[in-house]
């Protein structure tokens, strides 16, 4: 039986764990505090650190602190402790995402079918070349199923919607390579020579390759031609043809955020197990029409959250990340 009240301890490890999360540009904007009785812990936005020209709307800064409020579920099932999340419960503070009440003991020791903490640590972005092979659909199946658990629909798709995705994608990433406030936005994040010290953004180690064919439309963080002070690595040859996947809800609101953010790093834990690497592919979300160009008619209503490109490769360097003594607010951080 865990203790009722968090420790210190406690409270560092769930907030290192959802610090680990994926988010736009690494940008990291979360910030946790246990709450007054330190049975639970709060995740807070820090829009201090969104991204406003590629996510006017806050739809990637609450997708990231899910995926940091999944890492926590998985934590407290370390710790022993029965996650229950209440989404955004005050209507009058809009800064309080979500609330994880953890004063009862776990129901279960798997509540997630397998023990993902272990893939926290291991889960990377990886922006390299994939091998020509794909995931088995049987992987695929247990990805699937893992998404919609959080409620969200995440589909694997066929060759054509591989084409016109890419090609969306493509379109989006064209725009804003000529758009020069979105590339100043995004040279914000990048931290040239490594940056010592850094705990935040994409270092040149993680930006990746643009494919030599150009048939694989990777963000090129450097812009369009590179910045002087982040060259681009020298091209390579991608995969033929991409594996993507997308993310999907049935309405589009902070809510469906959150669960999509939930949704992303289940699967992500859950494929990184299993050594498939993943890619997000942001940019086609990032403009009205080419985000509703994502969407396939035949499915019905849906708005697509995120495009995921999977494959067999490099796990891709690991991004730096900010102590736990900035973003665990209260006396308990020490």
């Amino acid at each position: 039986m865990p203790e009722p009240v968090l420790t210190p301890a406690d409270l560092r490890l769930l907030a290192a764990a959802g610090g680990a999360a994926p988010s736009l540009h690494n940008s990291q904007p979360w910030r946790f505090r246990p709450t007054g009785d330190r049975t639970g812990i709060e995740l807070r936005a820090d829009p201090a650190r969104a991204v406003p020209l590629a996510d006017p709307d806050g739809a990637a800064l609450h997708i990231a602190a899910g995926a940091a409020l999944f890492n926590m579920r998985v934590t407290a099932a370390r710790l022993g402790r029965e996650p229950l999340v209440r989404l955004l419960p005050e209507q009058g503070d809009a800064g309080l995402l979500a609330v994880l009440d953890l004063a009862g003991p776990a129901r279960t020791a798997r509540p997630f079918g397998r023990d993902l903490y272990p893939a926290i640590a291991e889960r990377h972005s990886s922006r390299e070349p994939f091998a020509d092979r794909d995931v088995p659909e049987v992987v695929l199946g247990e990805l699937i199923a893992a998404a919609h658990a959080e409620g969200v629909t995440l589909a694997a798709l066929e060759e054509a919607a591989v084409r016109r995705v890419s090609a969306l994608t493509a379109e989006a990433e064209d725009r804003i390579a000529h758009d020069p406030d979105r590339r100043a936005e995004t040279l914000a994040w990048l931290r040239p020579g490594g940056s010592a010290g850094a705990t935040d953004g994409i270092p040149p180690a993680a930006l990746g390759p643009q494919d030599h064919d150009a048939r694989v439309p990777m963000r090129e963080f450097a812009g369009r031609p590179p910045h002087r002070d982040v060259p681009a690595p020298p091209s390579r040859r991608f995969e033929a043809l991409p594996q993507l996947c997308t993310l999907t809800t049935r309405t589009d609101g902070p809510a469906d955020w959150l669960r999509t953010g939930q949704a992303l790093e289940r699967v992500w834990l859950l494929a990184t197990l299993h050594g498939v690497r993943m890619t997000v592919w942001h940019q086609a979300v990032e403009w009205p029409d080419t985000r509703w160009g994502l969407r396939d008619p035949a499915d019905g209503p849906g708005h697509v959250q995120l495009v995921l490109r999977a494959g067999y490769g490099p796990p891709g360097p690991a991004t730096p990340r900010r102590p736990v003594a900035e973003t665990l607010d209260g006396p308990d951080r020490a």
